[in-house]
């Protein structure tokens, strides 16, 4: 036998027993037997390194050191969750998919909600090309060749799969391989983890792989993002199956059930195991399992309508409360903060907890020195959930917060209906102001790139910056001078600079940091009022425009009504800071609280364009169509939603008409 031939028998020998072993947990050898296969083709590859290819077994180790992580943007964008931690949330969930879906019946698949890391996985003409953390669900950090250390997860996908392949899931790191390297890390006088999720998290975003290597991770899949054209089964229970025919593991607990009887029932099947599963988990994941029926459902802005994560009851511990610190946050929100004697909650270490505002401290009676309860919900900020006054102290006293600013000395002030306390200090108090311009030049807002936290709090602590503008004016010799800086590291924070000239209207309002104002109510501003406009606005006029409230138009006019910001406004203009000119959409109601469902291809706008100019008339503009729907608009090869519209007797709308009645 020729030695490629030999050398090609070894992989599929070595990559079959890795499919029995970590996707259908049904080893066929030895591990003695395994590794002696390994050791003859590595020995075979080291003779004749001409003959190894990337997807080989033996090239999951070895890359060279990255300096760090390129940006992965994400073709469809991983989505998170929505939550629900009663019963109750979970039949409010069931209901609204039972009236959008116009049936009382649905299937579910139910899953374990894995605590891990999310990743991305591509995979084109069945190689693993690309890897991919979430990130914050558009673009994320490029981790292929750490991805390629962990064992259950194929180089090479197995059988008849699509050119283009993106599969969907979760690094996590077992429990006991968790228990050990603690145990070695200990040893080594070097960082004990907190917790399974962190310890998967920060191996996997080593820049080093080799030490990624020496990490017990493991991988489960439970979706697919983007794949070329290929006939999938029609349930996302079968979609597994595939993804695992395909050599992809995905969890054996996963089931599929019917209704929320079935649901619930998981829930508890599942609990009850939690503390035997060899990895951590933080609730279970119920997701609608027919495919069809998902793409009615449709999205929200950042979760499916079709899925939910039921989350486990709060896990709760006992601790000494050693003192109340106030924060001072980038709006000027004082946070009184518990300092606490470290106490492990979930997993996690806790030596802080929210304790929200002064209403909270006073309902709790909450004091320095108390023993108390601490929460930790999922990703939630622990929190101090009740005191034990029999442990109390008979000199305690009460907690009042401050009527001065601990970072800049300013009043603290508190509005009539409000529960929060502010810093009046504005972008004068130092707290705010680096919270401020990180929020300022962040990837949502000016996208100034480079310009991280260590490097604003530097312009910060050095008396650089003092608002936002000032970012503008900085010399390449001031950039150069700060520490970990150089002349091409100022070369390439300046031209970052230069380019964030160029913006929308919309993302420099986002950018100032206006309360109450997300990206989503600075986008509906931008096609409403220019910056004069926007500037000698009312709060009634504000009002009138659909998804501003009140408390956000009181926001908005107060921040106009500020001279300094005003100023700053002004000099981020004359720094060169510009939007295109944009037609302003009408601000007339005339639609106000009607429905409407755009359905096909409209030819005379696009319709994104057709659901803006909607929204400006008050409309609002779902996915699916029910009995509320006022109007359904037809555009050419209008699909199921033309007829369930017809069926429910909804209004129908032909591009023409809608033309008609956007102009009247």
């Amino acid at each position: 036998m020729i030695i490629s031939e030999q050398i090609q028998q070894l992989r599929v020998k070595i990559n079959e027993h890795n499919y029995h072993y970590y996707v259908l947990d049904d080893p066929k050898i030895p591990d003695s037997e395994y590794d002696r296969l390994m050791r003859e083709l590595q020995t075979l590859e080291a003779k004749h390194p001409e003959l190894i290819t990337v997807d080989s077994p033996t090239q999951r180790v070895g890359a060279e050191p990255l300096t760090i992580f390129t940006e992965v943007v994400h073709d469809i964008p991983m989505l998170s969750l929505s939550n629900a931690f009663n019963a109750t949330e979970i039949h409010d969930f069931a209901e609204r998919l039972k009236e959008n879906l116009q049936t009382e019946i649905i299937e579910y698949t139910a899953e374990p909600k894995l605590d891990g890391l999310a990743i991305s996985l591509r995979y084109e003409n069945g190689l693993l090309v690309t890897a991919a953390t979430r990130g914050n669900g558009y673009r994320g950090e490029d981790v292929t060749q750490n991805v390629k250390t962990i064992k259950n997860i194929p180089l090479r996908l197995r059988g008849q799969y699509p050119a283009i392949l993106e599969v969907r899931g979760e690094v996590v790191m077992p429990k006991a391989g968790f228990a050990k390297l603690n145990q070695q890390q200990e040893a080594k006088n070097e960082k004990i983890f907190a917790n399974p999720r962190n310890a998967a998290a920060g191996s996997l975003r080593q820049l080093d792989s080799n030490v990624t290597a020496t990490r017990p991770l493991t991988f489960f899949s439970y979706a697919i993002g983007t794949v070329s054209e290929i006939n999938l089964p029609d349930t996302h229970s079968a979609i597994l199956q595939q993804l695992q025919q395909w050599g992809l593991p995905v969890a054996r607990q996963n089931q599929v059930v019917n209704g929320i009887k079935g649901c619930l029932s998981y829930y508890q099947n599942i609990l009850t195991q939690r503390d035997a599963l060899p990895f951590e988990i933080d609730g279970v994941v119920y997701k609608v399992n027919n495919i069809e029926q998902q793409e009615i459902l449709g999205f929200i802005s950042k979760a499916p309508r079709w899925a939910i994560a039921h989350k486990f009851p709060a896990q709760e511990a006992l601790t000494k409360l050693l003192a109340i610190e106030v924060q001072v946050g980038r709006t000027g929100a004082i946070t009184p903060v518990a300092k606490l004697e470290p106490v492990n909650v979930g997993g996690v270490t806790v030596s802080h907890a929210t304790l929200h505002n002064q209403d909270e401290i006073n309902r709790k009676d909450v004091r320095a020195g108390d023993t108390v309860i601490v929460r930790r919900a999922g990703d939630v900020i622990p929190e101090v959930v009740k005191i034990l006054i029999e442990k109390r102290s008979a000199t305690s006293q009460p907690f009042v917060l401050p009527n001065k600013c601990p970072v800049c000395d300013s009043d603290v002030v508190r509005i009539t209906g409000e529960a929060v306390a502010r810093c009046t200090g504005g972008l004068h108090c130092p707290a705010q102001r680096q919270q401020a311009l990180q929020h300022f030049v962040s990837r949502q807002a000016m996208d100034i790139e480079g310009l991280g936290k260590k490097l604003v709090a530097q312009l910060v602590e050095n008396n650089l910056v003092n608002n936002p503008a000032d970012i503008y004016d900085l010399t390449h010799k001031q950039w150069a001078g700060l520490e970990r800086m150089g002349d091409k590291s100022a070369d390439n924070v300046m031209s970052s600079i230069a380019k964030s000239k160029t913006v929308t209207f919309a993302r420099f309002l986002y950018a100032l940091g206006i309360r109450e104002v997300g990206e989503s109510t600075a986008k509906i501003l931008a096609e409403q009022f220019d910056l004069e406009k926007l500037r000698r606005t009312s709060e009634h006029e504000l009002q009138q425009i659909m998804d501003i409230g009140p408390v956000a138009a009181k926001h908005i006019v107060n921040f106009f009504q500020q001279i300094h910001n005003i100023e700053v406004i002004y000099r981020l203009q004359a720094a060169g800071v510009h939007w295109p000119t944009v037609r302003l959409l009408t601000s007339r109601q005339t639609l106000r609280d009607k429905i409407f469902v755009l359905t096909g291809t409209l030819s005379q706008m696009s319709r994104d364009e057709a659901k803006s100019k909607l929204q400006q008339l008050g409309a609002k503009v779902t996915n699916t169509v029910s009995k509320k729907t006022d109007y359904l608009v037809a555009g050419e090869k209008a699909g199921s939603k033309l007829k369930k519209a017809k069926d429910l007797g909804v209004k129908i709308l032909e591009e023409t008409e809608l033309a008609e009645l956007l102009k009247n």
